[in-house]
């Protein structure tokens, strides 16, 4: 193993997660930390802990001279940009390697390549994998907009090129709707990435997400079979599980060793994720992006393959090969993930800081609980909602979903609403248990189902 000394240029449960995979590897680690969280989790794990600025994200975690400055400071010869923040940033990447540090993920040419949808869409196809119908690279306007809709046709999706979160998102049904969603689209897209280009696609009706984790060494890849997100509440994911219920084994063989066809067409190196919408009445998958980082649903893929990923990562990223050949990867049984987040569910999911009080930690057989908290600790109201995943894996999947309401029962975090009753209510219901599903059905089923999702914290 190469690398030494690792800072996280990240926090919350991803931070304690990768510390606690670089401590497994006999990795120093370095937790950077805004003030707001110096008495968070992983500053307390971490070997050494560094302030790198005010509460704001803009002016800590997402402040890269700040970030460099540290691992500069304390020694690393590494940083591990976890997800979210700076982690498909590729002139943070770039900047990393220039400083002369290893960057725990792709190159900055390979985020760019795959972190803008349309280019990514075009390696895509370049390798041979379909993709949902719609504009070939980004429209130059609402006029050459207008041209795609001859095949696209509606409903239509306009996207964000340089998006992600669901946001710089607009569906449009016919063409006045069409009309008025584009310059939208394009704001919001320019206010939230500095970049209002859009592309277009297709609207899959009743789709269901489905993705495939990759690791790559930048001359080989594997695939760690599929994962499910279809539970989706405005386009994020809080239900994610592994496999997917929804394929064959023949189209679960096409979709992954797509998978792993661009993985190796663009020279990948690390943890990444491949995302399709897989249309049903169709039986065919659709590329819509590549995530090139480690994914927050990872850990259902560890619990179904034996594979930890952020430890790979770290192997590969020291310059080792790849350690497995995908007739080393099996899937055995069925493994689920639900976000517990600070938020209210009985108010629109408004999202609710605290303190946390009295905390009971779920366990036992195929349980998994991957948290920042502890009795005490005062989540800040600065950053995203995320306090922990709770993942559970057993033989089947009805067995899994027994297995997620009983560990849900087990659960008790004091002094905060979480969205805990979001997930007893989904585990119970026919249709989550069937597993008949789509991107848009958890949206009607909480117009529905409001009321079930008042219950006090238990």
């Amino acid at each position: 193993m190469m690398l030494k000394k690792l800072l996280i240029a990240n926090r919350g449960e991803i931070a304690v997660r990768i510390i606690r995979a670089a401590r497994d590897l006999g990795i120093a680690t370095v937790a950077v930390h805004s003030a707001a969280d110096a008495e968070a989790l992983h500053v307390q794990l971490a070997d050494e802990a560094v302030n790198i600025g005010p509460p704001a994200a803009k002016k800590s975690y997402l402040n890269m001279q700040a970030i460099l400055q540290a691992a500069a400071d304390t020694g690393c010869d590494s940083i591990h940009p976890g997800y979210g923040f700076l982690a498909e940033n590729a002139d943070f990447a770039d900047a990393v390697a220039a400083a002369g540090l290893v960057f725990v993920g792709p190159s900055g040419d390979a985020i760019r390549l795959m972190g803008d949808k349309v280019s990514a869409r075009s390696a895509a196809h370049a390798a041979g994998v379909p993709v949902v119908p719609g504009s070939t690279g980004r429209v130059a306007g609402i006029e050459a907009a207008r041209h795609v809709l001859i095949d696209a046709g509606f409903p239509v999706m306009i996207k964000a090129a340089a998006g992600g979160g669901g946001r710089g998102i607009r569906i449009a049904q016919n063409l006045s709707e069409f009309e008025a969603a584009f310059p939208q689209a394009e704001a919001e897209a320019l206010a939230a990435f500095g970049d209002g280009g859009l592309y277009m696609e297709r609207v899959i009706g009743q789709a269901r997400h489905i993705e495939v984790q990759i690791l790559g060494d930048g001359s080989d890849a594997i695939h760690l079979c599929e994962r499910e997100c279809s539970l989706q509440r405005r386009r994020q994911k809080v239900w994610e599980e592994a496999p997917s219920a929804a394929l064959s084994d023949k189209l679960r063989d096409q979709l992954c060793a797509s998978a792993v066809a661009l993985a190796r067409a663009v020279g990948y190196s690390g943890a990444g994720t491949v995302e399709y919408l897989y249309d049903d009445a169709a039986d065919q998958f659709y590329f819509i992006e590549m995530n090139t980082r480690i994914q927050v649903e990872h850990p259902v893929t560890e619990m179904i393959t034996g594979v930890d990923l952020v430890a790979e990562g770290l192997r590969i990223a020291g310059g080792e090969a790849l350690r497995l050949t995908q007739r080393d990867i099996t899937a055995r049984g069925h493994a689920i993930e639900v976000r517990i987040n600070a938020e209210d569910p009985a108010r629109d999911f408004a999202p609710f800081p605290g303190v946390v009080g009295a905390l009971r930690v779920p366990s036992g057989p195929g349980v998994r609980f991957d948290s920042m908290l502890y009795p005490g600790y005062q989540v800040p109201p600065f950053y995203d909602s995320l306090l922990a995943k709770l993942i559970v894996h057993a033989e089947t999947r009805e067995a899994a979903i027994t297995r997620l309401q009983r560990a849900l029962s087990e659960l008790r975090i004091e002094g905060m609403k979480t969205t805990k009753p979001l997930f007893q209510a989904l585990a119970s219901d026919p249709a989550v248990q069937a597993g008949a599903v789509h991107t848009r059905w958890l949206e009607g089923w909480l117009t529905e189902n409001a009321s079930r999702l008042g219950a006090a914290e238990s």
